[in-house]
């Protein structure tokens, strides 16, 4: 049986889901035959460079415009005026792509993006291939690209995310609420004490994780100065090498800085809070480590979403200024049993099992 697994590199989230997704069937389901493709590496250069770099333009340089955008592409007349104008230069655009898929014609197609299963629906429409596609939803709202004619399978991120399907008229029978896919680091169990030593931080302080995806945006250092009184604070400053200078070169007490990493899991296990932005596969993965969060810097639209679904299961704080930050820190460092009421509620919200429920799809 062939499966191929596609995302866009557009953004970090889509390609963690799938990677999790291609790990654990090769190691789980030998007799398939898996491929993993970005749909944007043969893409036309210009396609490519406006979908790489236009978005993080947008989401980090010119939110009004994300913004507006968004909501362009939401409303119902406006969105199908939209997907008509789209939908011919997204074809001529992955010409590679679509000819690789007639070629294939794979039993399943799982894709992390909502571009792959517009056009596998086109090739569908037209006889060229007969593969099922899998869709699955990398946050936990579902903006209306997401749905194609081409899915016949969604995967849902929560309850919340099923309840937006069904608004949007896909079947209850169409939808499996599995969650979204994530690294299986982390689902180790890890022991604080022992973690704390390696990293050189003490095991039996209250601490708070600052991290806010590849590119360290946000007011990080005015927050990590102004909670470092009352807390333990680890920095993590990505490829903010600029940021991650000045915090090294000012020596805060109780903050400890880090550059790029590869070892997240490891500093949820030792932290109690966690400040970061909503990405879908972040959330994922501290509700997997059961670390409260805190957010920041939600990008216009998907992200803002994103808060109001864990608003809706009692978790996910969106203060307005470092000044509540500096308050939720405090409530939540003298508060113990508060810090264990919320992390029952996120206990509730873990999926651990979601690569195998999809891997029980296909049959």
């Amino acid at each position: 049986m062939k499966i191929l697994i596609a995302y866009a590199s557009a953004g970090a989230g889509h390609r963690i889901a799938a990677e999790a997704v291609y790990d654990y069937l090769k190691v789980n389901r030998p007799e398939l035959e898996i491929e993993l493709v970005d749909i944007l590496s043969n893409a036309n250069p210009l396609f490519r460079l406006v979908y790489k770099k236009g978005y993080a333009y947008l989401v980090y340089r010119a939110t009004w415009a994300w913004r507006f955008l968004f909501w362009l592409t939401e409303v119902d007349l406006l969105r199908r005026l939209s997907r008509w104008v789209v939908a011919p230069a997204n074809i001529l655009s992955c010409r590679k792509f679509i000819k690789h898929l007639i070629r294939k014609n794979p039993d399943y197609i799982i894709t992390t993006h909502f571009l792959p299963p517009e056009l596998a629906g086109y090739l569908k429409k037209r006889k060229k291939i007969q593969s099922k596609v899998i869709t699955i939803i990398t946050d936990y709202g579902v903006h209306p690209f997401w749905i194609s004619e081409g899915t016949d399978i969604y995967i849902a991120a929560s309850g919340f995310t099923k309840a937006r399907l069904l608004e949007h008229g896909i079947s209850a029978s169409n939808i499996k609420e599995c969650g979204i896919p994530f690294n299986a680091k982390f689902l180790q169990k890890l022991d604080r004490n022992e973690l704390s030593i390696k990293l050189g931080i003490k095991a039996d302080k209250f601490t708070v994780l600052l991290m806010t995806g590849s590119f360290g945006l946000g007011p990080l250092e005015k927050i990590a100065e102004l909670i470092s009184k009352q807390a333990q604070v680890l920095v993590v400053c990505a490829n903010n090498r600029r940021l991650y200078k000045r915090l090294i070169k000012k020596n805060i007490a109780n903050v400890k800085v880090f550059g790029f990493v590869d070892n997240a899991q490891e500093l949820m296990a030792v932290s109690d809070m966690i400040i970061t932005k909503p990405g879908g596969s972040t959330i994922t993965e501290l509700i997997n480590m059961e670390l409260v969060p805190v957010f920041i810097n939600a990008i216009p639209g998907q992200e803002a979403v994103n808060i109001a679904a864990l608003k809706s299961y009692g978790i996910g704080m969106a203060p307005e200024n470092i000044s509540e930050i500096n308050d939720m820190v405090t409530v939540l460092r003298n508060n113990p049993q508060e810090l264990e009421n919320l992390r029952a509620r996120i206990r509730q919200l873990k999926k651990p099992s979601v690569c195998r429920e999809i891997g029980d799809v296909i049959r």
